[in-house]
């Protein structure tokens, strides 16, 4: 029989610091896509722009960002 030693080690997640968040959105309705930006009311804005030229009510919204994953002290 083998037996094993388990060590746990405590880590922590961040948004990595050399990265921006990037905001992304798609109509469910139609193929129409906001252009990615790193500034979310800009794509609300052309999501709520959309809408009124469309009347499509429905988004997909996306907010991406890199993680980054470290051993806590």
């Amino acid at each position: 029989m083998t037996r094993s030693i388990l060590r746990y080690t405590k880590h922590r997640i961040t948004q990595h610091p050399d990265t921006e968040l990037t905001f992304e959105a798609k109509c469910l309705t139609c193929d129409w896509e906001a252009a990615p930006s790193s500034d979310g009311a800009t794509v609300d804005v052309e999501c709520m722009s959309h809408t009124g030229r469309t009347q499509h009510d429905q988004f997909r919204r996306l907010c991406t960002s890199v993680a980054l994953v470290e051993r806590a002290e």
